[in-house]
């Protein structure tokens, strides 16, 4: 007992270090261990990726700006640079440590980081608050998601987005899609090959 309590305090400093020595990089890839079918990539997405994503997006518009798995905040940052003061971006993230992470290295009065399953994306975003959300941004991966929690998610989603809102989703493959067709009136697609791996990109809107 006293060997594998040694162990496991060895291999958490091993962690630790290396987290201090790779910054968001040693977190973000801690969190792929520790949840892999719940991370999308064990790489954040490409600055190309992230303009070609939320190119769609009216800024003006937007007083809700919701993402789920948000990991290190490769997104985050990009989109408070656009979001305008007064809106809010609420991000919900299952893995305590990158909503630790978030917490700690965002310093943004409209930044909300929520330890919390997409699947009650509505109850989160009442309890702060919040009717509807504009845009929702997803990097989950649909794909490896436990049986039916996929189109729970999306059906969710499309629950909680306003008329003329959108879900953004980027993925390896196009299950997403899949899920998203039953609930949105028109699904726009895109591909990033500036990425790694290479992405889908998709907007669903629901009608005005």
């Amino acid at each position: 007992m006293t060997n594998s309590i040694a162990k496991t305090k060895f291999v958490d400093r091993i962690k630790k270090a290396a987290e201090r020595r790779l910054g968001p990089w040693g977190v973000f890839f801690k969190g792929f261990l520790k949840h892999p079918v719940m991370v999308g990539s064990i790489i954040p997405s490409s600055d190309v990726t992230i303009k070609k994503m939320l190119e769609p997006v009216k800024w003006d518009e937007c007083d809700l700006f919701v993402e789920y798995g948000p990991g290190v905040g490769t997104f985050c940052q990009p989109v408070l640079e656009r979001l305008k003061p007064g809106a809010a971006l609420i991000v919900i993230d299952l893995n305590e440590d990158f909503i630790d992470y978030l917490s700690k290295s965002i310093r943004d009065s409209r930044f909300y980081p929520i330890h919390g399953s997409a699947a009650d994306v509505q109850k989160i975003i009442r309890e702060l608050g919040h009717e509807k959300a504009d845009y929702v941004l997803s990097g989950l991966p649909f794909s490896t998601l436990p049986d039916q929690l996929g189109p729970k998610i999306a059906k969710e989603t499309y629950n909680v987005i306003r008329p003329g809102g959108a879900f953004l989703v980027y993925q390896f493959v196009k299950k997403a899609r899949d899920y998203m067709t039953p609930h949105f009136d028109r699904i726009d697609s895109g591909y990033s090959l500036w990425n790694v791996l290479p992405c889908h990109l998709f907007w669903g809107w629901k009608a005005k």
